[in-house]
């Protein structure tokens, strides 16, 4: 995690930073010192959108930067600007307000951070200058992030189920919540067959962690993670290029993980569970097989199409034990199916609801604090495509049309129809590296769905 990337305190010798674009290049530049605008010019800053131009006070001192704003919201503004900068306490000049501040000093953050379990990295040491208010909310949102950066870019050699279930049990112990966790044939005495099936080939058996926290009278919120820790596809055994990024595929459990701390820190007047079956999907002789018949927790039986589509059938189980409870909300996030990806890229996350008002909800807090979701629809139509001759359902859709959606069809089969349900099939991951964001693990839709909860549960 980065390493007190602000200072909330006034500081003497604050380095100004001043956001430019070609547009407003020449009146910004009007507004300087002389000596200044003489310098940028002569340095042929233009205000091109990733461009940096570091401006020496009389004494040789760094006095002020300038800088392209690439003009994309304030999130990630600033993002590109810790690594680059020399050593120092920086401002921004500009006039947005609390909220646009919190998200400029997150895209601060999440710039400054690096992943250095396993080598060590430069140190960032140009740290940002805010108001205190603006400090603890960005550093609360950017350490969730960092959480779920961090899980996922961690091997599964020092991420498996123990060690994913382990990272609840810290968030629990930060906040005095509670953790149950059950293990291996436990799972079968306890109901939960359709987890046991994935993970039962693996050295390393088979977890369902469950969390607990709040009020028991408050409204009970439900958060799912999926939480396989490697997918070799099982005996559907996946290509090494599909397998090389497999490490990831405990990307929603990440997800959940972070959002629980965010709700948790935050004491939002709810009754917390969060649901985290943790397996590695593996290639043993007693693996599951294409064409077996399993059992789930709600009785319905699934043909098994493709071992290689294991998340959904770890997340059934928990999805049904979560409706027996009647909760109030349950969400679960999942790096399902490439066929998000297909559709909507790396960087936008389907969400699929049965409830209008939920989706719409996530959508518009998406919005505002920048991290986007797109909603895709529960096709009713397409369950046909999952109609299998021997058993209630196959778990993977006929012809490779709409996967993403029939992989949503199939969750919604272990939902109760009168509880809002949303189902956010996240990539977890940065492919491509850009300011701010690192190749490698990422949190996407987590803080959209946390802002959805913070306002559908106020702090009175």
């Amino acid at each position: 995690m980065p390493d007190v990337p602000y200072l909330a305190a006034p500081q003497s010798n604050v380095i100004p930073l001043i956001a430019i674009t070609p547009d407003t290049l020449e009146e910004r530049l009007g507004e300087l010192p002389e000596e200044a605008a003489r310098w940028a010019r002569n340095s042929g800053f233009t205000g091109e959108a990733g461009t940096l131009c570091l401006v020496p006070g009389g004494a040789g001192e760094l006095d002020r930067v300038l800088f392209g704003d690439a003009g994309d919201g304030p999130l990630w503004r600033l993002a590109g600007l810790p690594s680059v900068l020399p050593a120092g306490a920086y401002r921004l000049q500009q006039d947005g307000g609390h909220e646009d501040a919190v998200q400029l000093a997150l895209g601060w953050g999440l710039g400054a951070y690096r992943f250095d379990r396993y080598r060590k990295n430069r140190n960032i040491e140009a740290r940002l200058v805010v108001d205190e208010s603006v400090e603890q909310a960005a550093r609360a949102l950017l350490d969730a992030q960092c959480l779920v950066r961090d899980l996922v870019n961690t091997p599964t050699e020092d991420m498996g189920p123990v060690q994913l279930t382990d990272a609840l049990q810290t968030e629990a112990d930060r906040f005095d919540g509670e953790v149950t966790v059950i293990e291996g044939e436990a799972l079968l005495d306890e109901n939960y067959p359709a987890i046991h099936t994935v993970g039962r080939a693996a050295e390393r058996p088979p977890r369902l962690a469950v969390l607990e926290w709040g009020d028991r009278e408050a409204p009970l919120v439900v958060l799912i993670g999926k939480g396989v820790c490697f997918d070799t596809g099982g005996l559907n055994l996946k290509p090494g290029g599909s397998m090389a990024l497999m490490k990831k595929d405990m990307g929603g459990a990440a997800h959940a993980i972070g959002l629980a701390r965010l709700v948790m820190q935050a004491g939002l007047p709810v009754r917390l569970r969060v649901m985290i079956p943790a397996v590695e999907n593996a290639v043993a002789g007693n693996a599951y097989r294409p064409g077996d018949v399993i059992a789930t927790r709600l009785g319905k039986s699934v043909e098994i199409g493709n071992t290689d589509a294991e998340g959904r059938l770890v997340l059934c189980d928990a999805l049904a034990e979560a409706m027996e409870r009647k909760p109030d909300l349950v969400i679960d996030f999942a790096t399902l199916t490439g066929a998000a990806r297909v559709a909507l890229g790396p960087d936008l996350p389907p969400v699929f609801s049965n409830d209008r008002s939920l989706v719409q909800d996530l959508l518009h807090a998406g919005d505002d604090v920048q991290d986007p979701l797109w909603q895709l629809p529960l096709h009713k139509p397409y369950l046909e495509m999952l109609k299998s001759e021997i058993a209630d359902i196959n778990n993977a859709g006929k012809g490779g049309f709409a996967g993403a959606i029939t992989a949503a069809l199939f969750l919604q089969e272990f939902v109760s129809p009168d509880v809002p349900w949303a189902h956010i099939d996240t990539f977890a991951w940065v492919p491509t590296a850009r300011a701010g964001r690192p190749v490698g693990g990422e949190a996407l839709g987590m803080r959209a769905t946390f802002e959805c909860l913070r306002r559908r549960y106020p702090i009175n």
